[in-house]
């Protein structure tokens, strides 16, 4: 079928319409109602882009100016994209507050002007936008040998044990907030957010867990939010009554020894007295065992945590986390739990969000998935972050998506519709080329068809949605249940393979026995799984299996099925907020069947995975009693089961059989690249993408991007030119402080 490009819907044009005569949005009016600041102001619409830490708040070795260019052109983008108020990445107001090393500070006026050049580029691509910069001392999560809180307490994840600081170094601390809110103000911005939650310095003085002072910043709560209160204070005495202040409150702490509801609200209508504007919600300290951002986290799950604050002060509340799309804010907003909704990685998915949803092109809208590959796992790898879906995110200076140049046009011919062809027609035709796409598959979506039948991964539907509309928006012709060769494309310029991979068969004797099946088996053809069951392969594949195995029931669920209470119950969260730090003991389901997880290395399973969401697979899968094994020699397959020989540290050998029903392989795969020799042996230029370029670990982020950039750049790339992004040189600097922290903490 063909797919002819959308022309602008007149629905779009009555919107706008109604929109300047001042009515009420007819599919979102709660969330572009305006609202009035006072004296700092009116938000032209409810929505409020969070703070993110992406790598583009860059710092200097001596406290210097910065070129802060890329920074602007990213947020610009967000602001002509219509969101309302903007918060930056932290900044520290010190250099003990640096969240890693050499990180962004703004303590003088030669760092405050570097800023002028963002706020600048915001306020001319939206005058009605607003922008604020988080001010963020990072306390014990520093990764850097100056760390500080309020006792030497060092966090679980943390690198150096911090020093106590004294009480005039607390009072220095909190003039430090105050300059640094002066200085962001002459740079330009319209107020700032003071980050007071997700377990950083502010509430380290807050909670007895890491507060264990005897002066009058610690013992009682009235002593404890002390250090809060007078930093709002200020703060405000010192930028006057035009500025917003967001205070970021950690409404549920969700770790051991967190804070009360009643402290909780009591520090509230301090804050609200101190001096605040907004008031914006945190959910959890980072080192808390409870996932509330990743993509299993069921869509604004925690709104009911402002909901309850919302009666206690007058001043306006902010909902946040796993907020993603326009229908699930409004929804926020319409039940009453919160005056704004604040949606941080949305905006690195999709700079346009706002403007596609006040237009009316919904199905326009690249969705968040929640899957942090490209964003906070970069963060914490000292990689500019930016986004599985959406390569270009905190890229736009250089991945630039700009018409092609008269005549340069060309007709290519994509072979495969998974992520990396996808990413690759969609761009290319967005761009001026002309673009078939042909897939042997019935649907498009490739790879990502199995991982949206996988609990927890609800959200894929909206990538493979997302897609489906701009197929047809850039008029790609795509020829579906079609298996070409390599003389059925000699008509068109060029071909871009992104035939994917398939599953790699490892040489067990028996590996043809009736009971073994590959993950394509169950994820794709369904086939039926015994009761018990041994997982050949502990890698994301592996994982994923497992974690459809111990589910039973629909396994396809959309994101906005998941039902809220359930979640709660599983990972042990109070939703009426009573018991301190929110937390109470787990409900548990039985798993629908018994799983054996392997891998052939020792150690622990999962390593791979992501660095903020590997724990929470780990977790799922053992609170569903699955077994997981290291070590493992795979002997042979029979009738009795699988036969293994397991090494344990010290080289000791047992064997041991798994009387399974199935044995279920997840151990690698291999690219298909069946089509490159005959196209190159007719002298086509040919470029592979994705896993027909690099197999590996099933690496959507990676496919997505390479099929962006090649896109990008298709006129002037050269026959197998890949391009892939740049990690920069951050992550070194990581590594080194890493090991500095290892010889000085005797760590292994």
């Amino acid at each position: 079928f063909f797919f002819s490009p959308l022309r602008t819907p007149i629905s779009a044009m009555f919107r706008h319409s109604l929109r300047r005569l001042g009515a009420a949005h007819p599919q979102y009016p709660n969330l572009f109602k305006p609202l009035d600041l006072g004296a700092a102001g009116t938000l032209k619409n409810r929505v409020l882009m969070g703070s993110m830490h992406s790598g583009l708040e860059k710092g200097t070795i001596f406290g210097g100016s910065t070129d802060l260019t890329s920074m602007g052109k990213f947020f610009a983008a967000r602001a002509e994209g219509g969101v309302g108020l903007m918060v930056t990445g932290g900044v520290a107001p010190n250099r003990q507050g640096w969240v890693s090393p050499f990180a962004a500070k703004m303590s003088n006026s030669s760092e405050a002007q570097s800023h002028e050049v963002v706020t600048g580029m915001v306020h001319d691509a939206a005058p009605d936008s607003k922008i604020c910069m988080q001010i963020l001392h990072s306390g014990r999560y520093g990764y850097h040998p100056l760390a500080v809180s309020a006792s030497p307490v060092k966090s679980p994840i943390g690198w150096f044990t911090p020093k106590e600081l004294s009480g005039a170094e607390v009072r220095g601390t909190i003039e430090d907030y105050a300059t640094c809110a002066k200085h962001a103000k002459d740079a330009g911005y319209d107020g700032v957010e003071i980050m007071g939650s997700e377990g950083y310095l502010i509430n380290q003085f807050l909670v007895e867990r890491t507060n264990k002072r005897r002066d009058e910043w610690g013992g009682s709560y009235e002593n404890r939010m002390k250090f809060p209160v007078e930093i709002v204070k200020a703060v405000r005495e010192r930028v006057g009554d035009d500025f917003i202040i967001i205070y970021r409150l950690s409404m549920l702490d969700l770790v051991s020894d967190g804070s009360s509801w009643p402290e909780i609200v009591a520090l509230a209508s301090a804050i609200e007295s101190a001096g605040a504007t907004i008031i914006n919600t945190g959910i959890g300290w980072h080192e808390a065992r409870v996932p509330t951002i990743v993509t299993s986290v069921p869509r604004a799950a925690f709104s009911w945590v402002t909901k309850k604050l919302m009666k206690e002060v007058n001043i306006p509340l902010c909902a946040t986390n796993r907020i993603n799309m326009p229908h699930v804010a409004e929804q926020v907003l319409e039940r009453g739990d919160a005056d704004m909704v604040s949606m941080a990685r949305p905006f690195l998915a999709d700079a346009n969000l706002v403007k596609k949803a006040e237009e009316g092109r919904t199905e326009e809208i690249n969705t968040c998935i929640g899957c942090n590959q490209a964003c906070l796992d970069h963060t914490f790898k000292g990689i500019t972050a930016s986004c599985l879906v959406n390569p270009v995110a905190c890229h736009e200076d250089e991945l630039l998506i700009e018409p092609c140049a008269p005549g340069s046009e060309m007709d290519v011919a994509v072979v495969g519709a998974g992520p990396a062809g996808l990413a690759f027609a969609t761009t290319a035709a967005e761009r001026g080329h002309r673009v078939t796409m042909y897939d042997q598959a019935g649907e498009i979506g490739g790879q990502f068809n199995m991982a949206k039948a996988i609990p927890g991964k609800e959200e894929f539907h909206e990538t493979i949605r997302y897609y489906n509309t701009m197929l047809q928006k850039h008029g790609v012709n795509v020829k579906l249940n079609t298996r070409v060769s390599a003389s059925d494309l000699k008509r068109h310029d060029g071909v871009v393979v992104a035939t994917g991979v398939e599953p790699r068969t490892p040489p067990i004797p028996g590996i043809d026995h009736p009971k073994v099946l590959s993950y394509i088996d169950v994820l794709r053809h369904k086939k039926d799984v015994g009761k018990d069951v041994a997982i050949i392969g502990a890698g994301g594949i592996g994982f994923d299996v497992a974690e459809y195995l111990v589910h039973s029931g629909d396994m396809d669920q959309k994101a906005d099925d998941v039902d809220v209470g359930a979640y709660m119950e599983e990972w042990g969260v109070d939703i009426t907020n009573e018991a301190r730090s929110g937390l109470q003991e787990r409900k548990l389901h039985s798993p629908a069947r018994n799983i054996t997880l392997l891998q052939r290395k020792q150690g622990k399973l999962g390593a791979g995975l992501g660095k903020t969401t590997g724990w929470v697979h780990r977790a799922n899968l053992t609170k569903m009693d699955v077994k997981m094994i290291g070590g493992v020699t795979y002997d042979k397959i029979d009738d009795d089961g699988l036969h293994i020989t397991i090494k344990d540290k010290k080289g000791k050998e047992t064997k041991q059989v798994l009387n399974v029903d199935n044995v279920i392989t997840c151990a690698g795969q291999t690219p298909l690249r069946e089509l490159c020799d005959p196209l190159e042996e007719l002298g086509m230029k040919v470029w592979r993408i994705g896993g027909a370029e690099e197999a590996g670990e099933l690496d959507a982020k990676r496919a997505i991007d390479m099929g962006t950039r090649l896109a990008a750049k298709l006129e002037g790339a050269k026959a197998g030119e890949v391009f892939t992004m740049d990690p920069g040189g951050g992550a070194k600097v990581i590594e080194f402080f890493r090991n500095y922290r290892n010889k000085k903490e005797g760590v292994a």
